[in-house]
């Protein structure tokens, strides 16, 4: 029997933006057109968001209550890990990025079914009235294994053969427990930094729910008037983003500015989430971005949610 997964959410078929920017438009549709991009976007120039640097995070100098740690408060970071592999890390984004520019009628076999938010499309569009976002997606759950869909238009990601028909089933395998390995570690480092017994962490994120959601944004030919990604926060413990193409357009809010963040090479964007937040009283802080668009160029990005496992218990946790 097919996993049900409707406790995730669901979400409206849209247009593809992917095949709207195929047409060559001169203005953008008026469900895209978003006002309050304007007021919004002028905040980013300010002084204050020009000053704001993002920590970066060398994993292999994390040793426990490290100043190193200590940065991680500010929501946001670069994590640079010489544990990953490069090779895999290319491996994915060239598949990523080829699964993107498949024919839409291919694309099309993997449109998000009635009710449910997993394949492609976008997220969270409950009528016809609402304002879209500038961007395609495909949103798939990765974890825990039992769940994931056996079933997907004769060919489903980790069981008979490929969701994506040009990614491979091992490369995603093998990125999703990767990431899996970075979240405990950070989750644990996390730990030891507050004092709490690493074994509350161990018990509540082990075997944990981790769901991984590709972004494409086309170029845009009015992009000060569509807005990529929405201004939300992550409801989940940890994102690690994983940015493709380097192309700047992802902004948190600092201060009431918008500030954005310029890629690095060989780092992961981890954000810290609502669940993070909420499980560590306050003293991590649950960071609200978006995802801006550019005028020639296409950006793409993967995100790889972590939570805590879906039958874990959340007590007050105790200090080691």
């Amino acid at each position: 029997m097919e996993p049900k997964t409707t406790w995730l959410g669901s979400s409206l078929l849209v247009p593809c933006v992917k095949e709207l920017v195929a047409q060559q438009p001169a203005t953008v549709p008026h469900r895209y057109v978003r006002p309050e991009v304007h007021l919004l976007s002028i905040s980013s120039s300010s002084d204050a968001a020009s000053k704001f640097q993002v920590p970066v995070i060398d994993m292999h100098r994390c040793i426990p209550r490290s100043p190193w740690i200590q940065s991680w408060r500010s929501c946001t970071m670069h994590a640079k890990t010489g544990d990953f592999s490069s090779f895999l890390v290319k491996k994915m984004k060239k598949e990523i990025q080829e699964f993107f520019n498949l024919p839409m009628e291919e694309k099309k076999k993997y449109w998000q079914q009635e009710g449910d938010m997993e394949g492609f499309g976008q997220a969270f569009v409950v009528s016809e009235e609402q304002k879209l976002d500038w961007g395609d997606m495909f949103y798939m759950l990765t974890l825990p294994a039992r769940l994931r869909k056996p079933i997907y238009c004769q060919s489903f990601l980790f069981h008979s053969g490929s969701l994506f028909l040009s990614l491979p089933i091992d490369t995603v395998e093998a990125y999703s427990s990767e990431l899996e390995k970075l979240a405990t570690k950070i989750l644990g480092l996390i730990a030891k930094v507050l004092r709490i017994d690493p074994n509350y962490m161990r018990d509540l994120f082990e075997g944990g729910f981790q769901a991984m959601r590709m972004n494409y944004y086309p170029p845009c030919p009015q992009p000060d008037l569509v807005i990529g990604l929405s201004a939300h926060s992550d409801a989940v413990a940890l994102t690690i983003l994983l940015q493709v193409n380097e192309m700047e357009g992802l902004q948190i809010k600092k201060d009431g500015n918008w500030v954005p963040i310029k890629p690095l090479p060989n780092a992961f964007i981890i954000n810290i989430g609502d669940i993070l937040e909420i499980l560590t009283n306050g003293i991590y802080r649950s960071i609200e971005h978006r995802a801006t668009v550019n005028s020639d160029k296409e950006r793409l990005s993967i995100a790889t949610f972590y939570n805590p496992r879906l039958d874990g218990k959340w007590d007050q946790p105790q200090a080691s």
